[in-house]
């Protein structure tokens, strides 16, 4: 299921285009103001729930920090669990972890060793905010698996195609971005 035009053009139009942030010539999509969009969010969270609806999810999955919000709601509005997946040494418990390549270094995202055990072999949905170089995502995808869930799809509310995240991505899971950034 993908986004009728009506959708599409109140999630657009509630995206903010920041020029030159973070760095010079860079556009930077700001969704936070699909958030502070009443009529934008809910727009946004009825799609997810009628694409997500027959997939037989067990958990959403949500990135740290805006996927905890777009898969906190959705998990509610699915009737499934939800799972942080979260920067090193923020979750309590005992976790699996895996590294990733950033531009400038390395970094590390974690999940608790036991996130899924409530269901064998479960289903799990992976959600951000956007993807981009996709190294987080492809770490985050990697942890599902190694923690013995499967990652049934990740979905991000932009995607940008004009970078290589989403074809590295989908040598883990498909890939469903709601806009595609070109």
């Amino acid at each position: 299921m993908t986004l009728t035009t009506e959708q599409r053009t109140i999630i657009e139009g509630a995206i903010r285009d920041i020029p030159d942030f973070p760095k010079p010539g860079v556009v930077f999509k700001d969704i936070t103001t699909i958030l502070n969009n009443a009529e934008a969010f809910t727009t946004l969270q009825q799609h997810l729930k009628e694409r997500y609806i027959s997939y037989d999810l067990d958990y959403v999955a949500g990135i740290d920090a805006r996927g905890f919000i777009f898969g906190a709601a959705l998990a509610r509005d699915l009737g499934v669990g939800f799972v942080p997946i979260r920067k090193k040494g923020k979750l309590p418990y005992t976790t699996v972890s895996e590294k990733y390549v950033l531009e400038y270094g390395v970094d590390e995202v974690e999940i608790h060793i036991d996130a899924f055990t409530a269901k064998k072999s479960a289903r799990v949905l992976l959600i951000d905010d956007l993807i981009a170089t996709g190294g987080t995502a492809v770490a985050a995808a990697s942890l599902i698996s190694k923690v013995g869930a499967e990652c049934v799809e990740s979905c991000f509310i932009l995607g940008l195609t004009f970078l290589d995240g989403i074809t590295k991505l989908e040598e883990k899971s498909p890939v469903y971005s709601v806009i595609e950034v070109k």
